[in-house]
Parts: C-alpha cells; structure tokens; sequence
C-alpha cells in the first residue's frame, strides 16, 4: 500500500467512510481474485421480497470464526471455516486497521446487472457502532452513499480493483449506502470484514505497534 493517508473521507468530522487504492498490490489482488472466483462455493441466495420469493442479484458466501453466524436479507449464514487465502487479506486488512475481524461476506457480482440495493449493516449481532471493511477485486463499480433522512444528500466513489473503503462509528445510524447497477461493468469480488458478536466474545484490538 503506497499511502496510510485515505483519499476520501466522508462523515461526522470526516470520519464514518474511508477509502484508499492500491490497498494490497495489482498483482496480489489479480490472483486473489482469480482464486476466489473459482474456488468459492458461491451461493443464489432467496430473499422475500414484499412476500415474494426471489434470489439476490449477486453470489454470496460467508466465512468466519466457529459460531459467527450473521443473519441478513431474512437469511441466517453459518460460517465456512477460514481459508489461507481469506486469512492471508483478513490479516492484512485487520492490520492495517489495528482491528480483528472474525468473519467476513464475499459477493460476486457477474456483470452489471448484479447489484445491492440502498441499506444499512444494522444487524444486532455487529453491535451499534460496527467497524466494516471492504476489499474490492475486479471490476469498478459505484459505491452510492445517503445521508438517513434526507435522500438529497447523496455521494459516490468509484470503488477501484485493490481497495479499501471503510464504515466506522455511526456510518450504519446516519448513512445508507448500495451498489447500483452499471452498464458495462466487468466482474467484481468484494470481502466485507466484520466483527460479529458472539457470547463471552469480545473484540480485541491488535496491540499498537
């Protein structure tokens, strides 16, 4: 990574989104991505949709810590067991952050039809304030951010290959965010990192350095 200092902030006192480029290297993040698309087992989620049954416009598989199952889109996900290479970006990743992540969802979004539409990660088990980062691989897309309350109040980044956008603090409470379609885009993997609270578990910090 070339540079700690973020080119986007966005938030109360700029600090509830982060992103930065060149996160782990073009060449770490061509061949991440090409192991991760052909070695996923990659889940058509259903979802009830205003009582309809339908599958999310996107691929998911969740990997974590032994009884981090989250919960979203009415689905409840077990946890597969951590892979080196999972490990090798969570690492990585949780670093950088001084943070420890002990789950995380891969979406595979195939073209640009594939998207995610407007929500908050406010589930119980991520806690009030959660910190959630994600490691985009592949193809740009739109990252689309509103402020709670007032539509109005809109931002987009254009989420490159080998990045890192953040949510921290009262992200999930003040802002919506989504993926919106986009013509033309080219195959996408992102790896959102959480922390999902599991009893007697509590998150531990890496120590400073």
């Amino acid at each position: 990574m070339r540079n700690r200092d973020p080119l986007f902030r966005l938030g109360h006192e700029n600090s509830e989104f982060e992103y930065w480029d060149d996160f782990i290297g073009e060449i770490n993040a061509k061949s991440y991505f090409d192991e991760l698309l052909s070695q996923t087992p990659w889940q058509e989620q259903p979802i009830n949709i205003y009582g309809k049954r339908t599958a999310l416009p996107r691929l998911t598989c969740w990997y974590g810590d032994p009884n981090a199952a989250y919960k979203y889109s009415g689905v409840r996900n077990e946890p597969r067991a951590w892979t080196p290479t999972l490990t090798m970006i969570r690492n990585t990743v949780g670093e950088f952050l001084n943070y420890r992540f002990n789950s995380v969802l891969l979406n595979y979004y195939r073209n640009g039809e594939d998207s995610l539409g407007w929500h908050a990660d406010d589930e119980p088990e991520l806690g009030p304030c959660p910190l959630i980062a994600s490691v985009s691989l592949g193809g740009e897309r739109r990252f689309a951010i509103k402020r709670t309350g007032d539509p109005k109040t809109r931002v987009n980044v254009l989420l490159k290959p080998d990045s890192l956008l953040v949510m921290k603090h009262d992200a999930q409470i003040n802002w919506k965010h989504s993926l919106p379609k986009m013509r033309a885009a080219s195959p996408r993997i992102n790896l959102t990192f959480r922390f999902v609270h599991i009893p007697e578990n509590q998150v531990a910090l890496f120590p400073d350095r």
